[in-house]
Protein backbone atom coordinates (compact mmCIF):
# COMPACT_ATOMS: atom_id res chain seq x y z
CA UNK A 1 0.00 0.00 0.00
CA UNK A 2 2.86 1.83 1.13
CA UNK A 3 4.78 1.64 -2.50
CA UNK A 4 0.97 2.11 -4.10
CA UNK A 5 0.86 5.46 -2.84
CA UNK A 6 4.46 6.71 -3.21
CA UNK A 7 4.00 5.71 -7.11
CA UNK A 8 0.78 8.08 -6.94
CA UNK A 9 2.23 10.62 -5.19
CA UNK A 10 5.14 10.45 -8.31
CA UNK A 11 2.48 10.34 -10.82
CA UNK A 12 0.64 13.62 -9.68
CA UNK A 13 4.20 14.97 -9.40
CA UNK A 14 5.00 14.49 -12.99
CA UNK A 15 1.70 15.08 -13.93
CA UNK A 16 2.34 19.00 -12.48
CA UNK A 17 5.37 19.13 -14.41
CA UNK A 18 3.92 18.10 -17.56
CA UNK A 19 1.48 20.63 -17.37
CA UNK A 20 3.85 23.27 -16.03
CA UNK A 21 5.81 22.85 -19.03
CA UNK A 22 2.67 22.72 -21.38
CA UNK A 23 2.29 26.09 -20.12
CA UNK A 24 5.55 27.21 -20.29
CA UNK A 25 5.53 25.62 -24.34
CA UNK A 26 2.34 27.96 -24.89
CA UNK A 27 3.53 30.71 -23.41
CA UNK A 28 7.16 30.70 -25.41
CA UNK A 29 5.44 30.19 -28.62
CA UNK A 30 2.62 33.23 -28.04
CA UNK A 31 5.66 35.83 -26.61
CA UNK A 32 7.14 34.56 -29.73
CA UNK A 33 4.46 34.71 -32.21
CA UNK A 34 3.40 38.00 -30.90
CA UNK A 35 7.21 39.23 -31.16
CA UNK A 36 7.16 37.77 -34.98
CA UNK A 37 4.29 39.65 -35.81
CA UNK A 38 5.43 42.55 -34.36
CA UNK A 39 8.31 42.63 -36.25
CA UNK A 40 6.39 41.67 -39.35
CA UNK A 41 4.09 45.45 -39.22
CA UNK A 42 6.81 46.87 -37.74
CA UNK A 43 9.02 45.93 -41.20
CA UNK A 44 5.41 47.06 -43.09
CA UNK A 45 5.12 49.88 -41.59
CA UNK A 46 8.69 50.94 -42.03
CA UNK A 47 8.55 49.89 -46.07
CA UNK A 48 5.55 51.85 -46.63
CA UNK A 49 7.36 55.41 -44.69
CA UNK A 50 10.19 54.60 -47.16
CA UNK A 51 8.25 54.08 -50.33
CA UNK A 52 5.72 57.36 -49.41
CA UNK A 53 9.47 59.17 -49.15
CA UNK A 54 10.99 57.85 -51.50
CA UNK A 55 8.01 59.22 -54.14
CA UNK A 56 8.16 62.61 -52.55
CA UNK A 57 9.02 65.84 -55.16
CA UNK A 58 8.06 68.91 -55.24
CA UNK A 59 6.01 70.81 -58.10
CA UNK A 60 6.35 75.03 -58.13
CA UNK A 61 3.57 76.32 -60.14
CA UNK A 62 3.84 80.30 -61.15
CA UNK A 63 3.65 82.70 -63.51
CA UNK A 64 5.19 86.00 -64.52
CA UNK A 65 3.64 88.70 -62.95
CA UNK A 66 3.73 91.92 -65.27
CA UNK A 67 5.33 90.03 -68.30
CA UNK A 68 2.76 91.17 -71.02
CA UNK A 69 4.01 94.88 -70.53
CA UNK A 70 7.51 93.70 -72.03
CA UNK A 71 8.21 93.87 -75.72
CA UNK A 72 10.82 91.06 -75.40
CA UNK A 73 9.71 88.21 -73.78
CA UNK A 74 13.45 87.01 -74.64
CA UNK A 75 14.40 89.15 -71.40
CA UNK A 76 13.24 86.85 -68.91
CA UNK A 77 12.34 83.81 -70.94
CA UNK A 78 15.50 82.82 -72.54
CA UNK A 79 17.66 82.96 -69.00
CA UNK A 80 14.77 81.12 -67.36
CA UNK A 81 15.01 77.79 -69.55
CA UNK A 82 18.03 77.86 -69.12
CA UNK A 83 17.61 77.88 -65.06
CA UNK A 84 14.94 74.89 -65.78
CA UNK A 85 16.91 72.54 -67.88
CA UNK A 86 19.46 72.01 -64.64
CA UNK A 87 16.15 70.18 -63.62
CA UNK A 88 15.72 68.68 -66.38
CA UNK A 89 13.98 68.25 -70.21
CA UNK A 90 10.92 69.42 -71.49
CA UNK A 91 7.84 68.52 -71.62
CA UNK A 92 8.78 66.39 -68.64
CA UNK A 93 9.89 68.04 -65.87
CA UNK A 94 9.51 71.31 -67.13
CA UNK A 95 6.68 73.36 -69.30
CA UNK A 96 6.14 77.03 -70.03
CA UNK A 97 2.63 77.58 -71.34
CA UNK A 98 -0.19 80.27 -72.41
CA UNK A 99 2.95 82.63 -72.93
CA UNK A 100 3.79 83.23 -68.93
CA UNK A 101 3.04 80.41 -66.34
CA UNK A 102 5.00 77.90 -65.76
CA UNK A 103 5.25 74.65 -63.80
CA UNK A 104 8.86 72.86 -62.72
CA UNK A 105 9.25 69.90 -60.99
CA UNK A 106 12.39 69.73 -58.49
CA UNK A 107 12.81 65.79 -57.28
CA UNK A 108 14.50 67.00 -54.22
CA UNK A 109 12.13 68.74 -52.31
CA UNK A 110 14.79 70.25 -50.02
CA UNK A 111 15.66 72.17 -52.68
CA UNK A 112 12.78 73.79 -53.97
CA UNK A 113 13.07 76.96 -51.82
CA UNK A 114 16.32 77.47 -53.12
CA UNK A 115 15.14 77.16 -56.91
CA UNK A 116 12.03 79.60 -56.55
CA UNK A 117 14.23 82.33 -54.76
CA UNK A 118 16.52 82.12 -58.17
CA UNK A 119 13.44 82.33 -60.37
CA UNK A 120 11.98 85.66 -58.55
CA UNK A 121 15.97 87.13 -58.64
CA UNK A 122 16.88 85.92 -62.47
CA UNK A 123 13.22 87.39 -63.72
CA UNK A 124 13.51 90.85 -61.33
CA UNK A 125 17.67 91.18 -62.67
CA UNK A 126 16.81 90.28 -66.08
CA UNK A 127 13.64 92.30 -66.64
CA UNK A 128 12.46 94.34 -63.85
CA UNK A 129 9.71 91.95 -63.43
CA UNK A 130 8.31 89.59 -60.74
CA UNK A 131 7.24 85.52 -60.73
CA UNK A 132 4.33 84.37 -58.67
CA UNK A 133 5.05 81.09 -57.47
CA UNK A 134 3.35 78.13 -55.18
CA UNK A 135 5.59 75.40 -53.85
CA UNK A 136 3.72 71.83 -53.14
CA UNK A 137 5.36 68.68 -51.81
CA UNK A 138 4.10 65.66 -51.73
CA UNK A 139 3.83 62.09 -53.12
CA UNK A 140 4.12 61.70 -57.12
CA UNK A 141 1.53 59.25 -58.52
CA UNK A 142 2.14 59.15 -61.90
CA UNK A 143 4.83 60.27 -64.29
CA UNK A 144 3.62 61.19 -67.55
CA UNK A 145 5.46 62.13 -70.87
CA UNK A 146 4.35 65.92 -70.01
CA UNK A 147 4.40 67.49 -66.90
CA UNK A 148 0.68 68.37 -67.57
CA UNK A 149 -0.28 65.61 -67.76
CA UNK A 150 1.30 63.81 -64.60
CA UNK A 151 -0.34 63.83 -61.11
CA UNK A 152 -0.34 63.19 -57.67
CA UNK A 153 0.05 65.09 -54.02
CA UNK A 154 2.63 67.29 -54.41
CA UNK A 155 0.75 68.67 -58.00
CA UNK A 156 -2.61 68.96 -56.25
CA UNK A 157 -1.09 71.24 -53.39
CA UNK A 158 1.10 73.17 -56.00
CA UNK A 159 -1.99 73.96 -57.90
CA UNK A 160 -4.30 74.65 -54.99
CA UNK A 161 -1.62 77.07 -53.40
CA UNK A 162 -1.49 78.87 -56.64
CA UNK A 163 -4.83 79.58 -57.40
CA UNK A 164 -5.12 81.37 -53.70
CA UNK A 165 -2.34 83.46 -54.05
CA UNK A 166 -3.49 85.99 -55.28
CA UNK A 167 -6.75 86.14 -52.47
CA UNK A 168 -3.44 85.58 -50.39
CA UNK A 169 -1.94 89.17 -52.03
CA UNK A 170 0.97 87.05 -51.81
CA UNK A 171 3.87 86.00 -54.57
CA UNK A 172 5.36 82.66 -52.60
CA UNK A 173 3.77 80.17 -50.58
CA UNK A 174 4.56 76.51 -49.91
CA UNK A 175 1.89 73.30 -49.17
CA UNK A 176 3.50 70.27 -47.71
CA UNK A 177 1.06 67.62 -46.00
CA UNK A 178 2.66 68.24 -42.74
CA UNK A 179 0.87 70.76 -41.00
CA UNK A 180 2.94 70.94 -38.04
CA UNK A 181 5.26 72.66 -40.37
CA UNK A 182 3.04 74.72 -42.50
CA UNK A 183 2.65 77.46 -40.56
CA UNK A 184 6.43 77.73 -40.09
CA UNK A 185 6.96 77.92 -43.18
CA UNK A 186 3.84 80.10 -44.13
CA UNK A 187 5.35 82.36 -41.31
CA UNK A 188 9.32 82.67 -42.29
CA UNK A 189 7.98 83.04 -45.85
CA UNK A 190 5.65 85.38 -45.48
CA UNK A 191 8.79 87.42 -43.43
CA UNK A 192 11.30 86.77 -45.96
CA UNK A 193 9.26 88.55 -48.73
CA UNK A 194 9.66 91.63 -46.99
CA UNK A 195 13.42 91.44 -48.01
CA UNK A 196 12.20 89.96 -51.15
CA UNK A 197 10.07 92.51 -52.72
CA UNK A 198 12.10 95.18 -51.92
CA UNK A 199 15.17 93.60 -54.33
CA UNK A 200 16.06 96.46 -56.94
CA UNK A 201 18.04 94.62 -60.67
CA UNK A 202 21.31 95.09 -59.23
CA UNK A 203 20.25 93.44 -55.66
CA UNK A 204 18.83 90.83 -57.52
CA UNK A 205 21.27 90.14 -59.69
CA UNK A 206 23.64 89.44 -56.72
CA UNK A 207 21.45 87.48 -55.59
CA UNK A 208 20.99 85.65 -58.61
CA UNK A 209 24.81 85.24 -58.71
CA UNK A 210 25.16 84.18 -55.38
CA UNK A 211 22.53 81.26 -55.46
CA UNK A 212 24.03 80.09 -58.46
CA UNK A 213 27.40 79.89 -57.09
CA UNK A 214 27.35 79.92 -53.32
CA UNK A 215 31.19 78.91 -53.02
CA UNK A 216 32.11 82.47 -54.28
CA UNK A 217 33.98 84.57 -52.19
CA UNK A 218 32.88 88.44 -52.10
CA UNK A 219 36.15 89.21 -54.77
CA UNK A 220 34.78 86.39 -56.89
CA UNK A 221 31.22 87.97 -56.72
CA UNK A 222 32.43 91.38 -57.70
CA UNK A 223 34.80 89.91 -60.50
CA UNK A 224 31.73 88.21 -62.19
CA UNK A 225 29.91 90.97 -61.80
CA UNK A 226 31.87 93.58 -63.56
CA UNK A 227 32.43 95.83 -59.93
CA UNK A 228 34.13 96.47 -57.44
CA UNK A 229 34.38 94.95 -53.92
CA UNK A 230 33.01 98.15 -52.07
CA UNK A 231 30.08 97.45 -54.49
CA UNK A 232 29.62 94.18 -53.98
CA UNK A 233 29.76 94.26 -50.67
CA UNK A 234 26.65 97.05 -50.70
CA UNK A 235 24.59 94.77 -52.95
CA UNK A 236 25.35 92.30 -50.37
CA UNK A 237 23.95 94.42 -47.53
CA UNK A 238 21.03 95.99 -49.62
CA UNK A 239 19.67 92.66 -50.74
CA UNK A 240 19.42 91.41 -47.28
CA UNK A 241 21.25 87.93 -48.70
CA UNK A 242 22.56 86.66 -45.13
CA UNK A 243 18.92 86.67 -43.80
CA UNK A 244 17.35 85.34 -47.13
CA UNK A 245 19.83 82.44 -47.21
CA UNK A 246 19.12 81.77 -43.35
CA UNK A 247 15.47 81.31 -44.58
CA UNK A 248 16.25 78.90 -47.39
CA UNK A 249 18.68 76.51 -44.88
CA UNK A 250 16.09 76.81 -42.40
CA UNK A 251 13.07 75.30 -45.10
CA UNK A 252 15.87 73.05 -46.31
CA UNK A 253 16.51 71.10 -42.46
CA UNK A 254 12.77 71.66 -42.09
CA UNK A 255 12.35 69.47 -44.71
CA UNK A 256 15.27 67.43 -44.44
CA UNK A 257 13.95 65.88 -41.40
CA UNK A 258 10.42 65.29 -42.56
CA UNK A 259 12.00 63.22 -45.54
CA UNK A 260 14.27 60.78 -43.36
CA UNK A 261 12.83 57.25 -43.24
Amino acid sequence: MQGEAQATVIMKQRGKTYIALFIDIIFYVFINKYKILSIFFTILIINDKIDYICSMTSIITGDIIGSRKLTDQGLWMDSLKVLFKEEGASPKAWDIHRGDNFQLEVTQPERALCVALQIKSLVKSKAGIDARMAIGIGKKDFSAPRIAESNGEAFVLSGGKYDALKKEKTSLAIATPWTDINRQLGLIIRLGLIAIDSWSRMSAEYVSLRLAHPEFNQLQVAEKLGISQSSASARHKRSFYDEIRKMELYYRELISQKLKP
